[in-house]
């Protein structure tokens, strides 16, 4: 794992996984290709939301290639990011 972020009460999973992104890149997250070639943001930001009764999703990840990424998110906020090495 070479990085891995929190997120913030104000921000998306999807715009976690861009700044988490570009910050192993050392980039802006406008210079990042498309996030949606890798994975919907919108179903990535609805994934873990807090179920209809309000309590919060205590299980579960995701993990996907993106911008030379293993990115995986997990059910608490977290993004980590592995190389993806060949």
């Amino acid at each position: 794992m070479i990085s891995m972020i929190e997120q913030s009460a104000i921000s998306s999973l999807s715009t976690c996984v861009l700044t988490a992104v570009a910050d192993a890149k050392e980039c802006s997250p406008d210079d990042l290709e498309l996030l949606y070639n890798a994975v919907n943001p919108e179903a990535l930001d609805e994934l873990f939301e807090p179920q209809t009764d309000g309590t919060t999703r205590t299980h579960g990840s995701v993990s996907f290639h993106y911008a030379g990424y293993w990115v995986t998110v997990t059910s608490d906020g977290t993004v980590e990011l592995a190389v993806d090495e060949p």
